[in-house]
C-alpha cells in the first residue's frame, strides 16, 4: 500500500457505495484487510503508510487502535448492508502493516472479533497476520491461534547482516527460526517473505537467505524484486553515491535463482512472486486481489474494491480517527471502473497466476498476441492452444513485458 493516495471522485460521507456494487456480489467471495499502521522503525526502502510514533493523537494512538479500526468495521457492515450487497461471511482476513504485531495480541483478537460479529467467518477461512521475527513471542502466538488465526507472514527479507542492516531491518537472522518454530507449535501456518537485488547484496548472499528461508520448512514463500521508491531513505542513499543502484540484470538472475531453489524444495510457483508448498498453502486473500473478487480495506490509506467499486481512505491516523469519531467515513476518494479498466486489470493480474487467464477472456488483438509469445518460449504452447494463457520460467521473468503485449497500446 504505496503512501501517496490516487486521485478520484468524492466519497460520500456516509460510505454508501452506487447500485454497481451490489450487481453479482453474491456470486463473488468477499475478503477483510486491516491495516496497522505502526512500526518500531522505518525501513530505508519502505514506501508504505506507516508512523513510528506511538503516540498519534485521539483515537490514532497505538493503544486505541484496536477500538477506532473496530468502528470502521461497524460502518463497514453497515455500508455493505445498505449499499444492497449480498450477506457472505469473510473468506479471508489480513492484517497487514506495518506491524501489526507491535499491538498486543489481543488487541488483534479483539478486531477480528468485531469482524466475525458482522459477518462471520467461511468453513476453513484464511486469517492472516503480517509480523517481524521480534516481534512475537511464543505467548502473543498461542493467542492468536486462540482467536482464530490460521496463518503468520514473517518479514525475513534476508538471511546476510549486511543486506539486512541496508534495509534497516531490526531483526537478527537467527531470531527467524525461533519464530516460526513458535508459529509451528501454536498451529500456525507460516509464510516468509524475501526480498532480492539489495544493493551489495551478491548472487552468494542470495543463495545463503534461500537456502536459510527454506531449511526452516515455511509453507509459502514470497520473493520480491527490491524496488527503489522516490522519497524514501534508501533512494536517497543511491542518489548520493552511498550504495549501489539496482540492476534489471541482477534481479533476473536473482529470480532464476529463486525458482531453482523453490523447487528443489518442493515449492511450487502459483503467482509470479510467490511459492507454496501444497495448493493448500497458497495465499488465498492475495488469490482474491489477483481475481477480482471484493474486499474492504480498514484503516488509513486502506484500499477497498466491491464490484467494480474503489476507493481508499484518508492518509494519515489521526484524520482518520477523527472522521470515525464523528460518525463520517473515512473514504478520501473512489473510482468507479470503466469495462476498458477492468479488462485492463483482469488482464494483468490473472496472467501473472499459474492458473492462467483463459484465451477468451482476451480482446481480438490480445488473441493475435498469443502466438508471438508462443515463439518467444514466454508462453505454455500446450496451455495456450488448450486455451490458457500460462507463463513460462522466461515469461514470469518478463512479466509486465508479456502483459503489454496482450493488452491494446
Amino acid at each position: 500500500m504505496p503512501s501517496a493516495l490516487p486521485l478520484g471522485l468524492p466519497s460520500p460521507e456516509d460510505g454508501l457505495l452506487p447500485e454497481q456494487a451490489a450487481v453479482g456480489s453474491a456470486e463473488r467471495k468477499l475478503g477483510l484487510y486491516v491495516h496497522i499502521p505502526f512500526c518500531a522503525v522505518r525501513c530505508g526502502y519502505c514506501d508504505f503508510n506507516t508512523y513510528t510514533a506511538t503516540e498519534l493523537g485521539g483515537g490514532a494512538s497505538q493503544d486505541r487502535y484496536a477500538a477506532t479500526v473496530s468502528a470502521e468495521l461497524d460502518l463497514a457492515g453497515r455500508v455493505l448492508t445498505e449499499s444492497g450487497t449480498a450477506a457472505r461471511p469473510l473468506s479471508t482476513v489480513f492484517f497487514g502493516g506495518g506491524t501489526p504485531t507491535l499491538l498486543p495480541a489481543e488487541d488483534l483478537a479483539s478486531v477480528l472479533r468485531t469482524a466475525v460479529g458482522h459477518w462471520g467467518l467461511a468453513p476453513g477461512a484464511e486469517v492472516t497476520t503480517e509480523a517481524n521475527p521480534d516481534s512475537v513471542t511464543p505467548e502473543s502466538l498461542a493467542v492468536l491461534a486462540e482467536a482464530g488465526f490460521t496463518r503468520v507472514s514473517f518479514g525475513m527479507q534476508s538471511a546476510v547482516p549486511h543486506v539486512l542492516e541496508v534495509l534497516d531491518r531490526t531483526h537478527s537472522p537467527e531470531r527467524v527460526p525461533l519464530a516460526v518454530q513458535w508459529a509451528r507449535d501454536a498451529g500456525l501456518r507460516v509464510s516468509l517473505d524475501l526480498i532480492y537485488g539489495t544493493p551489495g547484496e551478491s548472487a552468494a548472499d542470495w543463495q545463503r537467505s534461500l537456502d536459510a528461508a527454506l531449511s526452516y520448512g515455511p509453507d509459502h514463500v514470497s520473493a520480491y524484486a527490491l524496488i527503489i521508491e522516490d522519497g524514501t531513505k534508501l533512494a536517497a542513499r543511491i542518489r548520493r553515491g552511498q550504495v549501489p543502484d539496482i540492476d534489471d540484470d541482477d534481479h533476473a538472475e536473482k529470480y532464476a535463482l529463486a525458482e531453482q531453489a523453490m523447487a528443489a524444495a518442493g515449492l511450487s510457483w502459483y503467482e509470479v512472486s510467490n511459492w507454496a508448498r501444497t495448493p493448500e498453502d497458497e495465499c488465498r486473500h492475495n488469490l482474491a486481489y489477483w481475481r477480482g473478487d471484493d474486499w474492504w480495506g480498514a484503516g488509513p490509506g486502506a484500499h477497498s474494491h466491491v464490484g467494480g467499486v474503489r476507493w481508499w481512505n484518508v492518509k494519515h491516523p489521526t484524520a482518520y480517527a477523527q472522521r470515525l469519531s464523528t460518525g463520517v467515513s473515512p473514504a478520501a476518494g473512489r473510482e468507479i471502473l470503466d469495462d476498458d479498466t477492468r479488462y485492463v486489470e483482469d488482464v494483468m493480474l490473472r496472467a501473472r497466476l499459474r492458473e492462467g487467464l483463459p484465451t477468451s477472456a482476451l480482446r481480438p488483438e490480445g488473441r493475435l498476441a498469443v502466438a508471438g509469445l508462443i515463439a518467444d518460449s514466454l508462453v505454455d504452447p500446450a496451455a495456450a492452444f488448450g486455451g490458457t494463457i500460462t507463463l513460462t520460467a522466461s515469461g514470469r521473468l518478463l512479466a509486465d513485458a508479456v502483459v503489454r503485449r496482450l493488452l491494446p497500446d
